[in-house]
């Protein structure tokens, strides 16, 4: 089932929820909207699932390409997954599974057996075949998050909806939940948007990722294209920490302190502001004839996957940057160090933009 949204806009009273919001959800995609909080993804999920319709004459929503309101409700066959699971307390978990499939009008619900075998199979599905008689209070929250997930394909779902279904979880469980999402998918293929403001969970999960801020879409593509290639200084700062300078642009060049990068079509004499990924940084002991900015050592933290050291540069920045333990192991630094720091990529946006 494809999915397009077209120049759909949302307002509640004087607040606007989605401005002219366009998207496109290919047939068999997982795609993550993934924002801020009140940036408009979860208005946008329920416009999508027919909980809220568009302003009057603002656009549409299509399900391969006939429009929503001409749908009727059955023939959507859309899933919803809750954050907050929403199941019922005082059913079994093969109940919960079960109670879309009960609740069909009696010419198109299935029998007995069949739907005993259909539960059977989703429990099996989501590694949960002997908690089959558990209540919801007897599960843990990673446990009723996938019977939330195997109640809602039980309707055998054309369109699969995720509200943050993994917010109420501790990391752990969310790590182990969205590699298990993604398996799940690939098995199964149903056409998925998934609601998230964790960036990692997104660049993981997504075949694409469509990041909105203010009500408005920022950047549609694939983690790849979003993380390395960010239309917006929006889009760069929200996936992930980022180093911010300040700089003019002279010449051609961006000017921060005592490095220069290159610039070009960029106007003369603009104040620029560069963003730099900590990995995207190095230190050096000396520099010989390169250009490189003076900065003193604040703090080393080496517990984990990488070292990360927090330095002060000349010109006022707290700048973090992150080197694999090899590197550090090459350039060992201590606090209170003084060091020279040098970018080898960089990102330069003009100041008409805030954050």
């Amino acid at each position: 089932m494809s999915i397009e949204v077209r120049n759909v806009s949302k307002t509640f009273g004087d607040f606007a929820a989605l401005r002219d919001v366009s998207i496109e959800v290919k047939a068999g995609e997982l795609v993550a909207l993934l924002g801020p909080s009140g940036s408009g993804k979860t208005t946008l999920l329920r416009t999508i699932a027919g909980l809220e319709t568009p302003d009057p004459g603002s656009g549409d929503v299509l399900f391969e390409g006939r429009p929503l309101s001409e749908l009727p409700e059955p023939e959507r066959k859309v899933g919803f997954v809750f954050q907050h699971y929403a199941l019922f307390r005082h059913m079994t978990v093969f109940e919960n599974v079960a109670f879309g499939l009960r609740v069909r009008p009696r010419a198109v619900r299935p029998s007995e057996t069949g739907i005993r075998d259909r539960v059977t199979a989703l429990l099996q599905l989501i590694q949960m075949e002997n908690l089959a008689r558990r209540l919801p209070s007897q599960l843990s929250g990673g446990q009723r998050q996938r019977v939330a997930l195997a109640r809602a394909l039980a309707i055998e779902p054309r369109v699969l909806l995720l509200d943050e279904p993994f917010g109420a979880l501790d990391a752990r469980v969310r790590q182990d939940l969205r590699r298990w999402l993604r398996r799940l998918h690939d098995e199964m293929h149903v056409t998925s948007i998934l609601v998230t403001h964790d960036q990692d969970e997104a660049l993981e999960v997504a075949d694409r990722i469509v990041v909105m801020n203010r009500a408005r879409v920022e950047q549609t593509g694939t983690p790849d294209e979003v993380f390395h290639n960010p239309a917006s200084e929006f889009v760069m700062d929200f996936l992930g920490h980022v180093n911010l300078f300040h700089g003019r642009v002279e010449s051609g060049r961006t000017v921060i302190g005592g490095v220069a990068l290159e610039s070009p079509g960029q106007p003369e004499g603009a104040r620029a502001r560069v963003l730099v990924r900590p990995h995207q940084l190095q230190i050096e002991r000396a520099v010989e004839g390169q250009t490189a900015l003076r900065a003193r050592v604040v703090r080393v933290q080496s517990a984990g996957p990488v070292v990360r050291i927090e330095v002060r540069s000349e010109t006022g920045e707290t700048l973090r940057v992150d080197l694999s333990h090899d590197a550090y192991e090459l350039t060992p630094v201590q606090r209170g160090d003084e060091v020279f720091v040098k970018p080898r990529e960089a990102r330069v946006f003009l100041e008409d933009y805030s954050i």
